[in-house]
């Protein structure tokens, strides 16, 4: 096949791009940046542009046999006014701009990122993927970005929206803030630690992405996360027993949302999803339990 990726220089997408090659696949990769690891592969093509408008970039799309959709600014970061303009345009602006270049009439298939935000702090409810969504910020972003798109759907596109966990990898994602913070004996638990962290392997995120692909039957919304989630408390514990590092500093509420403004609520948010369509479909996970999650990114 050949695939098209949005967001293809981050950390997700130049990933992906790698396993995608190592199929047999050809990939146009679509980012603001070049790759910091420039892939020099025969059936890889990189093409710089802002998704957020329109361009000569959307007639990638046309060409495509599928499109995974995965460009967005980093949620990790103060959220001014502007910068949750940006975290907004990003993602709704580059999937309007991705659906209006689909064909329609095709057997075309787009696998669109959202987040695990979309259901807002939930407490201890366990959270499958016909659940009703949040109201706070974050879920806001994920209804505008879902809806976008669904809408290709109407062209008979194949649509599967892919509610991302916390990413847990090597040399990005959630691990690059954490593993620094325990090596250092500062880490443990945010704020009470009992709310609940989804959070997915890289490995198992890409397999489930080449998963999605290649079965036609699997669409709609997915949650992308580990079948076992854990609360924050947990997680530190588990990352301070793997460095060897202890786990008992925590950050209490009232700090986190002193420095870090609304976008502390982020770490202090509470979502208990589970895989429930991915399992359904037979999806089999190499890193189900976060012990074992965390091993593997830290003997990496």
């Amino acid at each position: 096949m050949k695939i098209l990726i949005t967001g293809g220089s981050g950390f997700v997408g130049s990933n992906l791009a790698t396993l995608l090659l190592s199929k047999g696949h050809q990939v146009m990769a679509i980012g603001r940046s070049e790759p910091r690891h420039r892939l020099d592969r025969e059936n890889y093509h990189f093409v710089a542009a802002d998704t957020t408008c329109k361009g000569p970039w959307q007639k990638e799309v046309v060409d495509a046999d599928a499109v995974v959709n995965l460009a967005g600014a980093t949620i990790f970061k103060r959220w001014t006014k502007n910068y949750k303009k940006k975290i907004y345009d990003s993602r709704v602006l580059t999937t309007r701009n991705v659906v209006e270049a689909l064909p329609s009439g095709t057997n075309l298939t787009l696998c669109s990122a959202s987040g695990a935000g979309y259901y807002g702090s939930r407490g201890d409810d366990v959270l499958k993927e016909d659940e009703r969504a949040g109201s706070d910020f974050l879920a806001g972003v994920s209804i505008d970005w879902e809806k976008e798109a669904l809408l290709a759907s109407t062209k008979g596109v194949r649509v599967a929206v892919m509610r991302f966990g916390v990413i847990l990898g090597k040399n990005g994602g959630a691990m690059s803030k954490l593993i620094p913070a325990f090596k250092m004996f500062v880490g443990g638990p945010l704020g009470d630690g009992n709310q609940w962290f989804p959070w997915l392997h890289l490995d198992d995120l890409l397999a489930a992405i080449v998963f999605v692909l290649e079965r036609p039957e699997v669409s709609g919304p997915l949650n992308f996360c580990a079948p076992n989630p854990i609360r924050n408390r947990q997680l530190a514990q588990t990352l301070g027993a793997v460095l060897s590092r202890p786990s008992f500093m925590p950050a209490p509420a009232f700090l986190i949302r002193l420095f870090m403004g609304e976008f502390g609520d982020l770490f202090l948010g509470s979502q208990r999803t589970v895989p429930d369509k991915l399992l359904s479909h037979g999806f089999s996970f190499q890193y189900p339990d976060i012990k074992g999650a965390i091993q593997a990114v830290v003997g990496e």
